[in-house]
């Protein structure tokens, strides 16, 4: 008679066991990059709206204003993650060294000088939208600077 057992034919008390399953610790990578509260995805929404509403700013001024607004106020909400945050942080900073390139510009517009300024803050304003813009899909965080373009990570 044939020894080895038909698992079809196994007592009901016999229990048979099986092997855990393996399990994976996430990499430092993937640890960092996920957010606080991996159980909802980031909205978005709102910080595209502000570099939309900017960007509109250069022809209609007043839709920069709302958007600085909207972005202090999401700013200081406490369920969403550093790198949204970052955004936000960025938006408002793009919105007050804009404003320092208007008044100089404005004021300068006598001259030459004053001219070059503005296409200089028009172009800054452009470039720091579309790669915040660009920034935000990517899930990265963002930084600037007075000069600077703005870089993410």
């Amino acid at each position: 008679m044939n020894d080895e057992r038909n698992p079809s034919s196994t007592p009901a008390n016999e229990t048979i066991e099986t092997p855990p399953a393996p399990t994976s610790t996430p990499s430092p990578e993937a640890a960092a990059s996920s957010s606080a509260s991996t159980d909802k995805p980031a909205d978005t929404t709102n910080a595209k709206i502000v570099y939309v509403l900017y960007l509109v700013g250069l022809v209609i001024g007043l839709t920069a204003l709302v958007g600085v607004v909207m972005a202090y106020v999401k700013r200081g909400e406490h369920d969403q993650p550093e790198w949204l945050e970052s955004h936000y942080s960025f938006q408002i900073q793009t919105f007050w060294y804009g404003l320092a390139y208007l008044v100089v510009g404005a004021l300068l517009s006598m001259i030459v000088i004053g001219w070059l300024v503005l296409l200089w803050w028009m172009i800054w304003l452009v470039v720091r939208c579309v790669k915040g813009l660009s920034a935000l899909d990517r899930q990265a965080t963002i930084e600037g600077t007075l000069f600077g373009f703005g870089d993410y990570r």
